[in-house]
């Protein structure tokens, strides 16, 4: 992973983001040539299914980087499927029908890459948002501090462990939890000595599925949130700005 963001950029322009996609080398959630942009470079793409992969977006250079990441994300992605079990054992869906449906459904990963800035109190690294996924697994791979949670209208920043994964609980596991579950808000500053990376796993549903509160979240309770086909939830998401959970208080319904 080092080793692609060191390349020349003339190199990992070779995968490099397209109009209209986020898949590739460059910037998340651009939007404009005015936008102030947060201070990483990072390289996106969706690894399951299968069919989902466009390899031209998955660098050739270092070689070995496709095989280690199909394997690494084939392992990540049995811890994801483990906890996303165990959510919804507790609350209390144990048909497996939403366990194959996160089982069956879409994993993309994330590379990110902090360089050192001179006057890190400037920028971001980046912008506070929640995640729209059901689960987040990220690894800080040089164990350098940087990412930052929310709480009680404050940052904390949350301490490296080694060989450990972060594990994010997303917008898409609130809703289904008709808010028993809350997705994290969090954000990445920068230090002025050394660069930071990091690797974000993320695990979705899949086209066709509807992201929505489950009866048994509900019974005897209000419903606190709307019912969005998959497709149409991912675009509200990728058509947005990365401005903290805006994503999930749209899903709010008026109660």
């Amino acid at each position: 992973m080092e080793k692609f963001f060191k390349l020349p950029l003339e190199e990992k322009n070779k995968v490099a983001q397209i109009p209209e996609s986020l898949e590739g080398y460059g910037q998340a959630f651009v939007h404009s040539e005015e936008q102030k942009l947060d201070w990483a470079d990072m390289l996106f793409f969706a690894v399951f299914p299968p069919a989902f992969q466009q390899l031209r977006f998955w660098p050739a250079n270092p070689p070995s980087f496709r095989k280690t990441i199909d394997e690494y994300a084939t392992e990540v992605k049995k811890v994801s499927d483990d906890i996303v079990k165990v959510i919804l054992k507790n609350l209390g869906e144990e048909s497996g029908k939403i366990y194959e449906m996160f089982r069956g459904g879409v994993q993309s990963m994330r590379f990110n890459y902090y360089p050192p800035c001179p006057l890190p109190e400037k920028v971001i690294g980046i912008s506070p948002h929640s995640d729209a996924a059901g689960l987040t697994l990220l690894l800080q791979v040089n164990e350098l501090p940087g990412l930052q949670i929310r709480r009680n209208g404050g940052w904390i920043t949350v301490k490296p462990l080694p060989g450990a994964f972060i594990v994010n609980v997303g917008d898409t596991i609130e809703v289904l939890s008709n808010g028993k579950y809350k997705s994290i808000e969090h954000r990445a500053v920068v230090n002025s000595e050394k660069e930071r990376l990091s690797v974000a796993a993320f695990h979705a549903l899949n086209f066709g599925d509807t992201v929505g509160p489950l009866p048994e979240t509900v019974k005897g309770e209000k419903v606190l949130y709307k019912s969005l086909e998959y497709e149409e939830y991912t675009k509200m998401f990728y058509a947005s700005k990365l401005e903290g959970k805006s994503v999930i208080e749209r899903m709010k319904l008026c109660v």
